[in-house]
């Protein structure tokens, strides 16, 4: 995934990933790789200055933890990153839905999905599209559409 893209989501994946238990800028950076199945496999530089200032925000907090042998920081949310979770994992299921409706639909006049333009261009009610027919273009007398007929 372009970093640029990436980076305009790191706080949501940061936070989401938050959000099952708290753990340490190592542990974030395994998960997300794990979890989107190695495409966000960050660098500690993009990872942690992100978390230092998802906290200054008091989204997360953080303690030391002396649970292994060498010291490790050890980020949580906080209820105030709890509801920007939430807060945001909305914004992007709109943002998706959004994005769905404009890639997912099929283009003005696919008749593959008549409902996919909700009317606009479809044929008329007879099934005729563009020259008019022999047997139609003069009101309904063939001989007058034979005349009125295009080439």
């Amino acid at each position: 995934m372009a970093g640029e893209t990436l980076r305009s989501h790191l706080d949501l994946l940061l936070l989401a990933t938050l959000s099952e238990a708290p753990a340490h800028g190592y542990a974030i950076i395994d998960a997300l790789r794990a979890r989107s199945g190695g495409r966000f496999d960050l660098p500690e530089g993009t990872v942690y200055p992100a978390l230092h200032r998802l906290e200054q925000l008091g989204l997360l907090a953080s303690h030391w933890s002396a649970e292994t042998p060498r010291p490790r920081r050890v980020y949580a949310l906080t209820p105030a990153g709890q509801a920007a979770l939430r807060g945001r994992r909305h914004d992007w299921d709109t943002f998706v839905s959004a994005m769905a409706g404009v890639l997912d639909r099929p283009a003005p006049g696919d008749r593959s999905n008549p409902s996919a333009d909700s009317g606009r261009g479809r044929p008329p009610a007879d099934g005729h599209v563009g020259r008019p027919s022999a047997d139609t273009a003069g009101g309904g007398d063939p001989a007058a559409g034979e005349r009125h007929a295009r080439p």
